[in-house]
């Protein structure tokens, strides 16, 4: 069973074999490999250490070095372990929570696998994605890493992916390649709407068979029909996402790499508060879950971004999971959970000649696959135009004044704080505003101050 396994994975091709037996060798190798590393005194990171595998033999019998255990025999190869341990120690990853996290229980196999055909898992704590990677990608972050060490001592705020090991499991001459990053989804947050944005609109549409799911994941097209208005943000969120992505699309150019996609899960509070009251068994399913340790450090979205977790109101009533407050646009309330991810795809020969083949067939500015200064430019403009717009807060009648001058007001149908959609005569996208003056509302939540409606929480709705 083992070896068919990982035939199956190293060719990305598993669907339905049992993943126990790699589970759990993951689990070994990991273990053994944090708690040797410890051993080890703490040093500056140095140039040859990036290009350092370290390998040890796992017998099904046992060695002197290794536990005895059922899963065949295996090698286990960790790559650059000095310099990884110093990226967990930058994110206040403590070795024993790492370990335990990974290890101290079974690891959770997600059902949606990545295009590639990827395996995924995710930590029993939440906190941790084991990824399998492929040979090229494996080999593409290990020349990324003196860079990718060099950006996170300049700025630990980012959207992209944070990487804290990559390992390789080797058994009957395959190779299953793994790397362990943040998981940016909390499964203790239900998400409403998923999507995977790249910016383009050649074929960005969710296939029947990914419509079918619980939770599909929906792309540019089907968020461009279903969300014309966007999320919207108040104007400091707004400018560090914005801000945050443009940052981290440079980095991505100058590694010459494309084809990322920024992945949003979106948590309706006004809808999980329906949920909530029409079904009360659900109530404080998030508090039955069991408690976790320390959180690394920068992981959440609104970490990622720059901007205070919570907005508004009081420590207990902000949202403490991450996400970003947001509404829509019928003023619903919404924690956006993002991350830019697949960076592990750089502009090679295969890439330009798949980009000339579409180009000579479709328009080539809408395909996904371009050259990474098109593409870091495209996504900057789609998510910071079309997928997040600014909530502007008129605080007197006189800037109302100012405000109508740039274009007619229209009031936008839905529940919620007074959103006024304004379009500008010089530019084909809307923006948002919206109005403190509730005297056409009624007394009660929507016709309070928008500050102090401006709350998300998980347990909401009494």
């Amino acid at each position: 069973m083992f070896n068919s396994l990982f035939t199956a994975a190293s060719t990305g091709t598993q669907k339905n074999t049992t993943s126990s037996a790699l589970q759990g060798a993951i689990q070994l190798g990991i273990a053994h490999t944090v708690g040797s590393l410890s051993q080890k005194p703490e040093r500056d990171v140095l140039l040859q250490d990036f290009e350092v595998v370290e390998s040890i033999f796992f017998p099904s019998e046992g060695s002197n070095l290794t536990p005895a255990h059922h899963y065949g025999d295996f090698r286990f190869k960790t790559y650059a372990p000095m310099a990884f341990r110093y990226f967990r120690e930058m994110f206040g990853i403590r070795p024993d929570d790492y370990m335990y996290s990974l290890c101290n229980d079974p690891l959770i196999e997600l059902s949606n696998s990545g295009a590639s055909g990827s395996l995924f898992y995710v930590s029993s704590d939440d906190e941790f994605i084991i990824k399998t990677v492929q040979h090229k990608e494996a080999e593409f972050l290990q020349k990324l890493l003196p860079g990718y060490f060099m950006n996170l001592n300049q700025n630990k705020r980012t959207l992209l992916p944070k990487f804290y090991g990559l390992y390789c499991v080797q058994s009957a001459g395959k190779n299953i390649r793994i790397a362990v990053m943040n998981n940016l989804l909390p499964s203790a947050v239900q998400m409403h709407l998923k999507y995977d944005l790249k910016g383009s609109t050649y074929k960005r549409r969710a296939s029947a068979k990914e419509k079918d799911k619980s939770v599909p994941t929906y792309k540019d097209l089907d968020f461009l029909q279903d969300m014309h208005d966007g999320l919207l943000l108040e104007g400091d969120k707004y400018s560090a996402v914005c801000k945050t992505i443009q940052r981290d699309c440079l980095l991505l150019q100058s590694f010459k790499i494309m084809d990322y996609s920024l992945l949003v899960g979106i948590h309706n509070v006004n809808q999980a508060c329906r949920e909530q009251a029409s079904k009360e068994s659900v109530v404080g399913a998030v508090d039955q879950r069991r408690p976790q340790g320390q959180k690394p450090m920068y992981s959440t979205a609104i970490e990622a971004i720059q901007a205070e977790a919570g907005s508004i109101g009081s420590p207990e009533t902000e949202d403490q999971t991450g996400g970003i407050p947001a509404r829509n646009s019928k003023g619903e309330r919404l924690l956006v959970y993002i991350g830019i991810i697949d960076i592990l795809q750089s502009y090679r020969l295969v890439k330009k000649l798949e980009h000339s083949w579409k180009a000579l067939v479709h328009d080539g500015d809408t395909v996904s696959v371009h050259r990474p200064s098109f593409y870091a430019e495209r996504f900057q403009k789609f998510m910071c135009n079309a997928v997040f717009r600014k909530i502007l807060l008129k605080t007197s009648p006189s800037k109302k004044r100012r405000a109508v001058t740039h274009g007619p007001l229209r009031k936008t149908a839905g529940a919620g704080p007074f959103l006024m959609t304004q379009t500008s005569s010089n530019s084909q996208h809307s923006f948002l505003q919206v109005s403190s003056e509730t005297k056409d509302e009624p007394e009660g939540d929507h016709g309070k101050n928008w500050k102090q409606d401006f709350r998300f929480q998980l347990k909401c709705c009494n």
